[in-house]
């Protein structure tokens, strides 16, 4: 199983020096990419092209670009470019995000969204791939546009630099039960947030079987990454304080009373009584109280957070349950802590690889 390290955006991620510090720290330890995420403040694009330059062989992934704040030429220049500053190092990461974002934020209509992100998908392969000027014409999208509204004088275009790939990997991060199934249909990789490795077969495994049916595929072919919320020794109780509060707000604050994507996550895991309190009371502004309704026993089936020994064994069961690809999350408070959790879950992976 490989690492992944997750840089979360600058409102709540390390910043200047200490981000580059844990980037460096992750490449000299063996994980086999960065990966930066994105919603409504810092963006992955610049992010990630600031890291290009500081590392060296690590790879370069966005968890994610959401759909809607980027038209799909926008993001298949953006790839195109990071990929050729990196020396092939960067790795597409997509998805619809929420309707409060979408339309809040993009302005953009949160109508199919899994069916635009295929279309979305589709577009950016086929820029990349250069085999002709761009013309498609789907639900979602039209280019060159043309009719109503329009001057008419819209032009088929190709890429006009050669990428240093043709094909870029695309990874999505899906937590639902069609989003997933058009993941293992079409995508490289799966990024699912709050993955518990004792029922994700069981959550999951129709809808990925149903994907690569439908896409003429295989589970070879579908690289498992999850996000996980990692903390070895140190001051573990603010560790997992911070832990817990991340869970309050994707629960309590991540979408609306009438969608809220990890609330459904958390039903599916038999935590629906606890989700539900946790989004009343969180909407309601009783943010410390949604806080304490977080169970340690759900933080524990998703979460790393203990001793060397605790982490190795944790380690072994994401292995164990086919995961590829484990992209830790450090909740550390302390820098010196947080790098402290990067070097040594890198040598207990190694360790793990070796035995």
């Amino acid at each position: 199983m490989k690492l992944g390290y997750l840089l979360v955006h600058i409102r709540s991620g390390p910043r200047g020096e200490q981000a580059v510090a844990e980037v460096q720290a992750a490449e000299a330890a063996g994980y086999d990419s960065v990966w930066v995420n994105e919603s409504y403040g810092s963006d992955a694009v610049s992010m990630l092209g600031w890291l290009a330059p500081q590392t060296s062989t690590i790879g370069l992934g966005a968890a994610i670009m959401p759909a809607p704040a980027r038209p799909p030429a926008a993001a298949a220049m953006a790839g195109a470019t990071l990929d050729y500053l990196s020396g092939g190092r960067f790795i597409f990461g997509f998805g619809p995000t929420g309707p409060q974002v979408s339309e809040g934020w993009y302005g953009v209509p949160y109508v199919k969204p899994w069916g635009r992100v295929r279309e979305y998908v589709g577009i950016v392969r086929e820029i990349l791939a250069r085999r002709g000027p761009l013309e498609h014409e789907g639900p979602h999208y039209s280019l060159p546009l043309r009719g109503e509204g329009t001057t008419g004088q819209g032009k088929a275009l190709k890429l006009n630099f050669h990428p240093v790939r043709s094909e870029v990997p695309v990874y999505l991060g899906a937590i639902g039960r069609k989003s997933v199934e058009l993941c293992a249909e079409l995508a490289d990789g799966w990024i699912p947030a709050y993955l518990d490795p004792a029922s994700w077969e069981s959550m999951w495994g129709e809808h990925l079987e149903a994907g690569f049916e439908k896409g003429g595929r295989s589970r070879s072919q579908l690289a498992v990454s999850p996000t996980v919320q990692v903390a070895i020794d140190g001051d573990l109780e603010t560790a997992r304080a911070g832990a817990r509060m991340r869970m309050t707000l994707y629960l309590g604050g991540m979408g609306s009373k009438q969608f809220n994507f990890y609330g459904e996550l958390a039903r599916r895991m038999g935590f629906g009584a606890v989700a539900d309190e946790v989004q009343d009371l969180f909407l309601a502004g009783k943010k410390e109280e949604a806080f304490n309704t977080v169970p340690d026993e759900m933080l524990d089936r998703v979460c790393l957070l203990g001793d060397e020994e605790a982490v190795g064994e944790g380690l072994e069961r994401y292995a164990e349950a086919g995961v590829d690809r484990l992209i830790a999350i450090p909740v550390h408070a302390d820098p010196s802590e947080r790098l402290h959790t990067i070097k040594r879950l890198g040598a207990l992976a190694k360790l793990s690889r070796e035995t």
